[in-house]
């Protein structure tokens, strides 16, 4: 490729780029001459100046600010462009671009003998093309264009040229892409004739930041004659977005007693402009701090970073001698790297100072007093202390340990969550007669620990002097329970034991007497002086009071204190049981047909309120008989059921038959009953039975229920 004559790269590759309208009309802002041609030489020499170039926004270029895409290269204040350091090859095109409040422009620097170096327009800029586009047939020359966002009216403005020198007459251009015939459409046209580009409405960077759009020739037909070769348009970013702070609450925690420099927190803002431009490059400064003591400078933010670090010695920073533990900085972060045109966003930084165990926690008073009643539990007096640490930690809880005077562990010693004391409690009832007095030696620590050069000293321990009251104590049986073993029916009067019950207040003399407290037969009775209980009844293992042979009462012991005092005592007697009672049978009425084929009238069932061997096994026996002899007949089934059968048929009457069963006690006790029989008619499933009034239940009927007795036995 032939390099491009320099009235075709004048007209390419320099836009001014106006920010305001220039108040004199023969001031045009911006570079007065746009394009320089420099001779490769065989270096450029350090601090050396190469050429001058002259910029004017016309309004006295305050602030003016000058960036070369070489970062070989700088221009001074004065507009002399000098190297930075020897060096030769550094590339075949520089773009120097100059900004103030009210104006900036492009210049182009170009090398003769230079080699193409990709990149070095972007890398300065950020754009993303540097050099002009290779033509397809070496006729179409487009450079990219570019605009600053936000600009005023009016609208539309001429922003670049497409040059076609080879351009058929006729022939016209044509613009397509995004921007164009593509959403958002209508932002950019050409002129078909003259090839100006024209941008029809303010642009925002954040929005877009650069269109891709596409040049042509067509024929009179619209055909295409070259072409489409791409075109891209740049949006130069403009300072029009505030630094934000977008991630608070911003709350920081600095242990007190830190070194100076230590890093608390970061912020960080964002800024929506461009990043590689100074509308974003961020710094950072503290605007406010509250409270402003013991410093106005307790911290100190990293401009660039954002990094918040304390600035005062470890010895300021004790957060026990601090008016606030909480500090509120105002953090202002400012763009255009700081500078006063810069726009501005603000947060609010909380830090904590947290506490550390710095202080132990110390006793009120050496020694403490307490009185208790023997017998008696509970908290008995509250250990107070003083910790100067903060009351939410663990460095100011408190943690008490008895090491010394509780070797019954009678006593133990819990910390009050809110008052943080110390609450010593009797948890085993105390004995004044064994000890009236005690001495515990108490410590008291914090639930973290220590720091290293703080320890517990003599204040952490105290000593808690108890003294017993002496109270009259109930009088106590032993044992307890009493237990004693008689035989049931025992004569009236027999002594069954004496009871004793003693004082526990052994340093007092007093008597006791004895009474009855319950006796639910009334079967006992106690001597009031000496405690022997002896029966005022028969004593009967089957009666209702006696549970599982045992008989339960109890007695009273009272001393002669003022007030007196009561001890309760319980007496199990258990009764061995003697053979008082007969036998019994069950049913004592039976049915049975007149004209049964089966003969079986009842199987009875015998019990006895005894106790084995004085039970079972039963003897059954018939009597005596009121009528023939071998009319009835009774079978043993097992030993204790028997069956009652009919040797045959009798008549409609009622029969009494008397059923003797003994027992097997020594010497057995016997039970004569009447079984009553009665022998009905039974026909035509009718039972007519001729005893008026006598229940009308089936031999059937009653041989069942007799049946279903046995099998639950």
């Amino acid at each position: 490729m032939q390099p491009t004559t320099p009235l075709v790269l004048c007209v390419l590759l320099s836009q001014v780029l106006l920010l305001t309208s220039a108040e004199d009309l023969d001031c045009t802002p911006g570079f007065q001459q746009k394009v320089f041609h420099i001779d490769q030489p065989a270096e450029f020499i350090e601090d050396q100046a190469i050429l001058n170039l002259t910029f004017s926004d016309c309004k006295g270029n305050d602030k003016l600010h000058y960036e070369v895409s070489s970062p070989y290269f700088k221009v001074n204040n004065d507009g002399s462009l000098v190297a930075l350091r020897n060096i030769t090859a550094v590339g075949k095109t520089l773009f120097v671009h100059a900004r103030t409040p009210h104006a900036e422009d492009m210049a182009e620097l170009m090398i003769v003998g230079g080699k193409d170096i990709q990149g070095s327009l972007q890398d300065i800029f950020k754009f993303a093309r540097t050099s002009p586009v290779p033509r397809q047939k070496r006729s179409i020359v487009v450079s990219p264009i570019l605009i600053p966002e936000n600009q005023r009216q009016p609208f539309p403005r001429d922003v670049g040229k497409v040059v076609d020198s080879d351009r058929p007459e006729g022939s016209k251009f044509r613009l397509t892409g995004k921007g164009v015939d593509q959403e958002p459409k209508g932002i950019f046209r050409i002129n078909e004739n003259t090839g100006s580009v024209s941008v029809t409405r303010n642009l925002d960077r954040e929005t877009i930041a650069t269109y891709q759009l596409f040049v042509e020739t067509i024929d009179v037909n619209g055909r295409t004659l070259e072409g489409p070769v791409p075109l891209e348009v740049i949006v130069i970013d403009q300072n029009d977005n505030r630094p934000i702070f977008r991630e608070g609450p911003y709350i920081g925690h600095v242990m007190e007693g830190s070194p100076t420099g230590t890093t608390v927190m970061r912020m960080t803002a964002f800024d929506a402009d461009d990043p590689a431009t100074d509308n974003a490059l961020l710094r950072y400064n503290i605007r406010q701090q509250t409270p402003d003591k013991p410093s106005p400078n307790m911290f100190y933010i990293d401009p660039e970073k954002g990094d918040i670090v304390t600035v005062v010695s470890p010895a300021l920073l004790d957060r026990e001698t601090l008016e606030n533990p909480k500090y509120e900085l105002i953090i202002e972060a400012q763009d255009m790297a700081g500078l006063d045109v810069g726009l501005t966003g603000t947060a609010t930084a909380t830090i904590m100072i947290d506490d550390k165990n710095d202080h132990s926690p110390k006793f009120t008073k050496k020694e403490f007093q307490a009185t208790v009643e023997e017998g008696a539990v509970g908290v008995i007096v509250n250990l107070t202390v003083e910790d100067k640490d903060d009351p939410t930690t663990g460095a100011w809880r408190a943690a008490y340990t008895i090491i010394n005077g509780n070797p019954g562990q009678s006593f133990e010693i819990h910390t009050n969550p809110q008052t943080n004391e110390g609450m010593l409690s009797v948890v085993k009832p105390l004995d004044y007669e064994i000890s009236a007095f005690h001495t515990l030696l108490i410590k008291v620590e914090n639930e973290d620990p220590l720091v290293p050069d703080v320890s517990y000293g003599p204040s952490s321990t105290a000593t808690v002097h108890i003294t017993v009251l002496d109270v009259n104590e109930s009088p106590v049986f032993y044992p307890d329970p009493m237990m004693v073993t008689k035989q049931e029916n025992i004569s009236v009067g027999s002594v069954l034991l004496t009871v004793n019950a003693t004082d526990p207040d052994s340093l007092q003399r007093q008597t006791i007497r004895y009474s009855v407290y319950k006796d639910p037969a009334g079967w006992l009775n106690i001597n009031p002086i000496n405690g022997t209980v002896d029966t005022t009844a028969v004593l009967d293992r089957e009666s209702p009071f006696v549970h599982n042979s045992v008989y339960t009462a109890l007695f009273l012991a009272i001393d002669s204190g003022n007030p007196p005092a009561t001890g309760t005592g319980t007496l199990l007697i258990t009764l061995e049981d003697v053979n008082d009672n007969a036998p019994f049978i069950y049913p004592t009425v039976a049915e049975v047909c007149d004209d049964a084929k089966n003969l079986s009238v009842v199987i009875l069932g015998a019990t006895d309120k005894d106790l084995h061997p004085n039970t079972d096994p039963f003897k059954f026996e018939i009597h005596k008989q009121t009528v023939p002899d071998k009319v009835w007949k009774i079978s043993k089934i097992n030993n204790t059921h028997a069956l009652v059968s009919l040797l045959q048929n009798l008549n409609k009457a009622n029969y009494h038959l008397p059923i003797m069963v003994t027992d097997s006690g020594k010497p057995p006790m016997t039970n004569i009953t009447d079984l009553r029989v009665q022998v009905c008619s039974c026909k035509n499933s009718k039972v007519d039975c001729n005893a008026a009034g006598a229940p009308h239940f089936s031999a059937t009927t009653v041989l069942l229920l007799s049946l279903f007795s046995l099998a639950r036995l």
